[in-house]
């Protein structure tokens, strides 16, 4: 499991406000007509906000960009749902701007945490010191 997942107490309570919060929504989306659209509009969303739930590091820029990440992906994700369903053109040039812009900055992110994967952070120990 990836160590920035939620594991004290106090991080469940957050996790479990935000699963209720994704709970409200796929509810929103349950009592809506089924659609092949609402099913993956709620799917969608319930896999952005469960990988949001996150552990913050100390570190708010490894943090924003660790929790923003899937948050462009719910984007992505839903703007991908506009096409394959939406018959509006405005929407869905809206949706493949979306697309193409929230990609880009999912690697401008990305490139960032693995750049910084090695940097110390405040909440852990800088790494020993091996040699003279």
């Amino acid at each position: 499991m990836d160590d920035r997942r939620m594991t004290s107490p106090l991080k469940l309570i957050a996790l479990m406000a935000g699963s209720a919060l994704a709970g409200a929504v796929l509810m929103a989306f349950a009592q809506a007509p089924r659609s092949p659209f609402n099913t993956e509009m709620a799917e969608a969303m319930s896999r952005m906000h469960a990988a949001m739930m996150i552990a913050p590091i100390g570190d708010p820029d490894r943090d924003f960009a660790a929790m923003m990440i899937p948050h462009h992906q719910g984007a992505v994700d839903m703007a991908r749902i506009e096409l394959a369903y939406g018959k509006d053109e405005p929407m869905r040039r809206l949706a493949q701007g979306i697309i193409v812009e929230q990609t880009q900055e999912i690697a401008l992110m990305q490139g960032f945490l693995d750049r910084s994967a090695t940097r110390p952070t405040p909440n852990a120990p800088a790494a020993p010191h091996i040699g003279h």
